[in-house]
């Protein structure tokens, strides 16, 4: 098919590739990306489709046929024995199902492909290089073909061995692996970069880019990071057979292996794992993006060989984006349930990790001071798992002069009250945000009742946000004793709600008559009270009326509560007003059930994983009762787990957990280890 030379698809292509050789070195080179990795992709999937509809018009300085950057100019080069290549993208299950089919028609098999499955770490790609045993040089992917000579940075990671272990090979070995670094570190190190007046980083990679690209290697051992190896490249005297034994081997020598690789999976169990790696997702302390699905033996990896950009025999499964790039157009005031006013950002919808996002929270004043967010910038929003999306970064960039800054109210948004900045305990300093202290703003008496009726509270299926303001608007409810005490005919006053909607919530405001104290504790939106503290308060009191007798004396002498959250716990309930609703509530038949979260400590130290459908609990109730022992729960096999408990159907955990040696339980020996008397 011959495409006219100055067609709208070359000229879209043409675009595209300008659009993506700059996104590319404002990522690769500059660590100051403009875009989203989502949006990126989309780009890059984009013009893939049009060279390949159009090969005629496809470009030898194509994207699509580099990988990387090329290396900074400030930085010696090293050219790679083997190309450092980058993967193919899956978004879909359709697309690991076409792979699959794709490895069996060119090795011409029929038989299952057993393949390992790695977590998609969102770092840098790092090539180490030794000789006989000792690290001579490191570099980074750069253009796929040379990188940058990065050798002395790299030394400052604690995790690259310099001299390898017992079992490593003479002569040349050159290992690849990702250079991360994890949350905590990045977050250390932007508070530390805002309070020094410098540009914070996007994201950890960006942050462990920036580390690694310093010219005093000082900087770079001042930095978090860290290094997981997933592969080789040139060896001499490395036998191995498949993949998963290499990885093995290099463990071994000293090299740190990421403990969630999963080896020797079918189809099945890899679409089982990848479920589980995303569900996971947010527990681990670094960033993963995906997960990695490599062919386990070497020699079909050998005859499935490689493309110009990418090897045949793996793919990148990416996981839905939890960062994008959109526009602030509003910045609304809103008040919380211990009256806290938190700026919040009305954004232009953009769709992160599968869902429509249009607000984000700024936290405070200072936070936008800090961060410089005005109305009308562009930029970066991030959503992981069921945290609030946050501002990341502000894209400056893209500034024209018509964005408007922001300051806080100087009175309450909901009922008109000046708000205050309450000094910090013992000390002159300020604390960062404004209240509204009026025990009787509406705005804090709705989101009492949101919170008292949430799920892990008090658990009121069908009261949520717009019904809670609707009670509190038509003046049934002064206070969350009230819920108990709303009837049919009540609730059919309001606008919309009909006979059925009524009846179901009076029914399930009956189910929630019954409360373990724990949740009932966290229910009552005491300052600094969350889920823990609940559940500590619970463990050592055992009932209401005895946590409502304490001092702060004796409150601040349990581990975990401090002075603060002590003088917290006994104002509330020293408090006329709140003592008279406690009594309203369980005169309304509510039966707060006696007893601590924490039966005994039986599992205490232990960590568990579950698996596969249990014969008499649901994953919940054994959860519930594993914790309740002092055990501890986990969404994926590691080294650390003490026990998988699994049950029928159990998929790749179950082979994870036999790869690493860890025990295997089922529901019988579960209920052994808690009871009281068991060993």
């Amino acid at each position: 098919m011959n495409t006219p030379a100055n067609s709208p698809v070359k000229d879209r292509m043409e675009t595209l590739r300008q659009a993506l050789h700059h996104h590319n070195f404002l990522y690769h080179v500059q660590d100051n990306p403009e875009i989203s990795d989502a949006e990126y992709d989309r780009l890059m999937q984009e013009l893939i489709a049009l060279e390949k509809a159009h090969p005629e018009l496809q470009s030898p300085d194509s994207p699509t046929i580099r990988v990387g950057a090329p290396p900074l100019a400030v930085f010696e080069t090293t050219a790679h024995s083997l190309p450092m290549l980058s993967l193919d993208n899956a978004f879909v299950v359709q697309d690991i199902i076409d792979f699959d089919s794709r490895v069996k028609k060119t090795l011409q098999i029929q038989d299952a492909v057993l393949y390992t499955a790695e977590p998609k770490m969102d770092g840098v790609a790092v090539e180490l290089v030794y000789e006989d045993g000792k690290l001579v040089m490191a570099s980074t992917r750069g253009d796929g073909m040379s990188g940058e000579v990065i050798t002395d940075n790299v030394k400052t990671i604690r995790s690259v061995p310099l001299q390898l272990q017992v079992g490593s090979i003479e002569g040349r070995l050159e290992v690849r692996g990702e250079v991360f670094m994890d949350r905590r570190g990045f977050d250390k190190l932007n508070r530390s970069r805002e309070e020094s007046d410098l540009p914070v980083f996007a994201n950890p990679r960006n942050a462990a880019a920036g580390s690694l690209r310093q010219l005093d290697s000082s900087i770079t051992a001042a930095r978090p990071l860290d290094m997981f190896i997933y592969g080789t490249g040139l060896t001499s005297g490395l036998n191995s057979d498949s993949h998963s034994d290499v990885l093995n081997r290099l463990a071994s020598m000293g090299f740190k292996v990421n403990p969630l690789i999963h080896p020797c999976l079918t189809l099945d169990q890899v679409l089982e794992f990848y479920r589980e790696l995303e569900e996971s997702r947010s527990s681990l302390s670094y960033d993963i993006d995906g997960m990695v699905i490599k062919v386990d033996s070497l020699r079909y990896q050998t005859m499935l060989g490689e493309k110009a950009r990418s090897p045949r025999w793996a793919i990148a499964w990416k996981f839905q984006a939890i960062q994008g790039t959109t526009r602030i157009q509003a910045i609304e005031v809103q008040v919380g349930r211990t009256g806290v006013l938190t700026p919040v950002a009305h954004l232009e919808p953009v769709r992160i990790g599968g869902v429509s996002v249009s607000r984000a929270t700024l936290h405070n004043e200072e936070e936008i001071q800090r961060k410089d967010i005005r109305v009308g910038d562009t930029v970066f929003v991030e959503r992981a798992g069921d945290v609030i999306p946050k501002v990341v970064k502000v894209i400056t960039e893209k500034r024209d002069g018509s964005e408007i800054a922001f300051r806080m109210p100087a009175t309450c948004p909901a009922c008109g009250s000046q708000t205050i900045r309450s000094s910090l305990e013992n000390s002159d300093k300020l604390e960062s945000a404004l209240r509204c202290f009026n025990v009787r703003c509406p705005a804090q008496l709705k989101e009492n009742i949101i919170h008292f009726a949430s799920k892990r509270a008090v658990d009121i299926e069908g009261l949520g946000d717009k019904l809670a303001a609707q009670l509190v608007d038509a003046g049934l409810l002064t206070s969350y004793a009230d819920i108990f005490r709303l009837t049919i005919e009540k609730l059919l006053t309001l606008s919309r709600m009909g006979q059925k909607s009524a009846e179901n919530l009076i029914s399930a405001i009956e189910k929630s008559k019954t409360i373990p104290l724990n949740r009932f504790l966290y229910s009552l939106g005491i300052r600094h009270v969350g889920e823990n503290i609940a559940d500590i308060l619970a463990r050592k009191w055992g009932n209401l009326n005895t946590v409502m007798q304490q001092s702060p004396e004796s409150l601040s002498a349990v581990e975990g509560i401090g002075k603060t959250i002590a003088e917290s716990i006994y104002g509330f309930f020293s408090n006329p007003g709140n003592r008279e609703i406690l009594d309203k509530i369980q005169e309304s038949g509510v039966e707060i059930l006696s007893g601590p979260a924490i039966v005994h400590h039986r599992l205490e130290g232990k960590s568990f994983v579950l698996t596969g459908t249990l014969p008499n609990l649901t994953r919940n109730q054994a959860k519930d009762l594993i914790e309740a022992a002092g055990g501890k729960v986990t969404g994926a096999v590691s080294r650390n787990t003490t026990y998988l408990v699994a049950g029928e159907a159990a998929g790749s955990k179950l082979e994870a957990a036999r790869k690493l040696g860890t025990e295997i339980i089922d529901e019988s020996a579960l209920m052994k280890l808690l009871a009281k008397d068991g060993t």
